[in-house]
């Protein structure tokens, strides 16, 4: 269809109009932190670390990390903890958060809350795996810890909540 013909259906013709956006007319939205501590898939036979990841710009200081065990050996356990480093070379000697150990497969949550160690711009997961009783001592677990950053908004309606029920 050409435009005369549009014209002829619509009855009009519609004028092109430039569009001056100012700059305050959009609105920045911060990135949230989405990462993951351990990529997906890792297999691990032996202690080790994971990678640095800085968390310098969130937001918020507080995220939600998940232990997700997808494969395992019997009689084995794996201890993960997280660690935090001003500059990412120098690690904290104890670790901020940690799992409690764990035997099987499975999601497991936990709540990494910086707020108390403002001086922490890098977080990296450090684990320690043990293997017992017959068969193989190589112990054998694959597995990934996701970080996803807690939004303000959802973390004071949760505080709210838990109030309630205590209150």
């Amino acid at each position: 269809m050409t435009v005369a013909g549009a014209e002829k259906i619509h009855g009009r013709r519609r004028e092109k109009r430039g569009r001056n956006f100012s700059a305050d007319y959009f609105v920045t939205i911060p990135a949230m932190i989405d990462s993951f501590l351990v990529p997906e898939r890792t297999v691990v036979t032996a202690k080790g670390d994971g990678r640095a990841v800085d968390v310098s710009s969130a937001s918020n200081r507080v995220f939600l990390l998940t232990l997700h065990i997808t494969n395992i050996v019997e009689q084995e356990s794996l201890d993960v903890s997280i660690f935090g480093s001003a500059d990412g070379a120098a690690w904290s000697p104890k670790p901020v958060v940690a799992f409690p150990q764990k035997f099987y497969a499975g999601q497991h949550p936990l709540l990494l809350d910086l707020t108390q160690h403002p001086d922490t711009k890098f977080v990296r997961a450090h684990w320690e795996v043990n293997r017992w009783g017959r068969g193989t001592e190589i112990p054998m677990f694959e597995f990934n810890v996701s970080m996803k950053e807690v939004p303000l908004d959802i973390l004071k309606e949760a505080s709210a909540e838990a109030k309630t029920l205590t209150g």
